[in-house]
């Protein structure tokens, strides 16, 4: 059943991508602040679609900690699902993202139009630099960018691996950075259609200033970060009425 649930709500999601994106088009002549709602609306949908169909719902918390002008986000990536869930809860967001996703059909026309930061992979420091101006010019504008320090999607309880991307940003731009813990790999596990019936939960952190040296910043984010976020990821095992896996590194650490 869970898995044709979730077969169901993938056929739902797309339609609706389309149908969103197709109703939407006249907002490519408009100015971003207009044409981010279709984005937005399209995530609120998604999340409902997710909570009828496959019984996913979110949890927010540390909302005190939200920022409401221009700020860095950085959040655990574990599922596909936050690439669009944080959308709905801030005022104007973007995000940096693969370069390729631009290529995409309506998704990433979208996505260029309205100021997502694409980043090439292959170009080192200059793509970095360039992020950087890039991320620096939305911030300055109240615009929320949204980075994922780890550059890809991890499995909960995996060990960690920070790229030095966030901390090039954070030293370049000397901007604050809010870090975001979460469980969404648990719900939509990367690897897998079936979607888990639960609540992921989304906890903002209080925000790093600026002005760190590079390294104390990096292990600062990393350790906020993944200590809330092997929280949550307890938390949603109890929910989901599984043990720790054997030799996961949160219950070697507990073990020690």
């Amino acid at each position: 059943m869970l898995y044709v649930r979730s077969i169901v709500f993938l056929i739902a999601f797309y339609l609706f991508l389309a149908v969103v994106s197709l109703l939407a088009l006249p907002c490519f002549v408009l100015p971003h602040k207009v044409g981010v709602w279709p984005m937005k609306f399209w995530a609120r949908g998604v999340l409902v679609l997710l909570r009828w169909i496959c019984g996913v719902k979110v949890a927010f918390r540390g909302l005190e900690h939200l920022p409401r002008d221009g700020a860095l986000i950085a959040a655990k990536h574990q599922a596909a699902w936050e690439t669009f869930a944080l959308m709905p809860i801030l005022p104007d967001p973007i995000y940096v993202l693969k370069r390729e996703l631009f290529l995409l059909p309506f998704f990433g026309w979208y996505a260029r139009k309205f100021g997502m930061i694409g980043i090439d992979r292959s170009s080192g420091v200059k793509a970095l630099n360039e992020i950087a101006d890039k991320a620096r010019a939305a911030i300055d504008k109240g615009r929320q960018v949204i980075i994922f320090p780890e550059g890809t999607r991890t499995r909960p309880g995996a060990p960690p691996d920070y790229k030095n991307g966030t901390a090039h940003l954070y030293h370049r731009m000397k901007r604050s950075v809010v870090p975001v813990a979460l469980n969404s790999g648990l719900y939509w596990p990367r690897d897998s259609l079936v979607r888990y019936p639960g609540t992921i939960v989304v906890e903002f952190l209080p925000e790093i200033p600026p002005g760190l040296p590079l390294k104390v910043f990096r292990e600062r984010l990393k350790d906020e970060i993944e200590t809330a976020s092997d929280r949550l990821y307890r938390e949603g095992l109890a929910e989901l009425k599984r043990p720790l896996p054997a030799g996961d590194r949160v219950q070697a650490a507990e073990e020690e």
